[in-house]
């Protein structure tokens, strides 16, 4: 969707303001913040705006949401830690929302997959 690319670069710019550094330990603590904070709220915005995009009322798309949640986080969980510790570790900030984009592909994939789900 056209919202991820500015909504997670403007995230990477904050996330590097609040946590400046390139050490080890600051890729972790910002892994951290993406996946505990971020990732959350952004899957949270991202499937009950798939299923009002598709036209689901709001008490179905909120069922939708409950259903799906919890298996999108988890399933989160399973691919952007390690992606994300890897690219805050190793990639210049100028480079990471590319490198995110081109794991996205999978990611997304499964995203619309699992939107679509009845």
């Amino acid at each position: 969707m056209c919202h991820h690319g500015p909504v997670v670069g403007g995230w990477y710019k904050v996330l590097d303001r609040f946590i400046p550094g390139t050490t080890k330990v600051d890729a972790l603590k910002k892994m951290l913040l993406d996946q505990g904070g971020f990732a959350p709220c952004f899957l949270g915005c991202f499937l009950p705006l798939v299923g009002a995009l598709n036209g689901l009322s709001a008490q179905d798309n909120w069922a939708k949401l409950q259903r799906d949640y919890r298996d999108a986080l988890i399933t989160n969980y399973y691919l952007w830690p390690a992606v994300q510790l890897a690219n805050f570790y190793l990639v210049p900030l100028h480079y990471r929302l590319a490198v995110v984009q081109c794991v996205a592909v999978i990611w997304n994939s499964y995203l619309s997959w699992k939107a679509h789900q009845l």
